[in-house]
């Protein structure tokens, strides 16, 4: 599936209103259309990636300490469990909506993929140059510090992207009615 098809499901009706964003039901959107997405709805889809990332990244980093991995283990570890339950939130969105589970993975990958990734650099950039973060336990204020200022700089990195591919049209701006 390409990013500029359009997922089409029974609960999207032709005018449904995204938050701002007009997008009507029949076919993707014509040109760039990020200027009329809002940035409400650009947040609701970038806190909806975030839930799935932070979920991952904290569960890879307690199983990735508990088994007493080094920092590449680590990182390993957690970004890719930030894909695993980014895009499983995702698909058990639009599973929710009537669409059957390969076509809900294809729109996830699809919709997903981009946001998940400049999420996790963003991320793991702020853990690695923050001082002392890498090295710190779970137990320690300065991780958790860390990981919370990191999850911030993650989503702010990724609101304009989100801003920008709903702007577009295509599986993300469909995908992002699922969020709701």
């Amino acid at each position: 599936m390409t990013t500029t098809q359009h997922v089409h499901h029974p609960a999207h009706h032709a005018d449904h209103d995204h938050g701002g964003h007009h997008h009507p039901a029949h076919g993707p959107h014509q040109g760039n259309d990020s200027a009329r997405v809002g940035w409400r709805t650009a947040a609701r889809a970038t806190a909806h990636c975030l839930t799935g990332c932070a979920i991952g990244e904290v569960l890879g980093m307690v199983l990735s300490t508990a088994l007493r991995w080094g920092n590449t283990g680590s990182v390993a570890l957690s970004v890719a469990l930030a894909f695993l339950f980014g895009y499983s939130l995702t698909v058990r969105s639009v599973l929710g909506s009537g669409i059957g589970l390969r076509r809900a993975i294809g729109v996830a990958l699809a919709a997903d993929t981009l946001s998940i990734a400049v999420m996790e650099i963003a991320d793991n950039l702020t853990m690695v140059v923050f001082p002392g973060a890498m090295n710190a336990t779970l137990g320690e204020a300065i991780f958790w510090t860390a990981l919370a200022l990191s999850l911030a700089v993650a989503f702010t990195a990724t609101l304009p992207v989100n801003k920008w591919m709903i702007g577009r049209g295509g599986v993300h701006a469909a995908l992002h009615a699922h969020h709701h």
